[in-house]
């Protein structure tokens, strides 16, 4: 499985990729550009990302921002749905404001901070992830 971690803290950054990376390649972005960068790429050489791991409140583009531009990258290569990749949403942020927004722009969970790593587990064998 390939996946990307988008988190602009150090230390969060580091925590999600050291629990994901037992589950496949693990690339990280601080930020929504860079993140938007690395999941077009991936495309690209034929490596599309499975799981994206993103926080909401990055610098410049925020999440929600950068989950649209990757839904419209999406669109614009006709990327069937079996193939988008699985977004869940990691966040301190309040959950009741921002989970309908999360599933409106088309991702499969919201994990709230700090993350639950047993609960978080569980979400991606119920994904079928792993």
């Amino acid at each position: 499985m390939n996946i990307l971690v988008v988190e602009d803290d150090a230390v969060s950054r580091k925590v999600m990729t050291y629990f994901v990376n037992k589950y496949g390649d693990c690339q990280t972005a601080e930020d929504g550009e860079k993140a938007v960068e690395l999941y077009k790429h991936a495309w690209e050489q034929g490596q599309p990302y499975n799981l994206i791991c993103m926080d909401i409140k990055l610098p410049g583009m925020d999440g929600y921002d950068t989950i649209e531009k990757i839904r419209e990258y999406e669109a614009k290569q006709n990327i069937p749905e079996f193939k988008k990749a699985k977004v869940i949403i990691t966040s301190g942020m309040d959950a009741g404001e921002n989970i309908p927004k999360s599933f409106e722009l088309g991702c499969v969970a919201f994990a709230s901070k700090p993350i639950e790593f047993a609960q978080f587990d569980s979400l991606l064998r119920e994904l079928q992830l792993i």
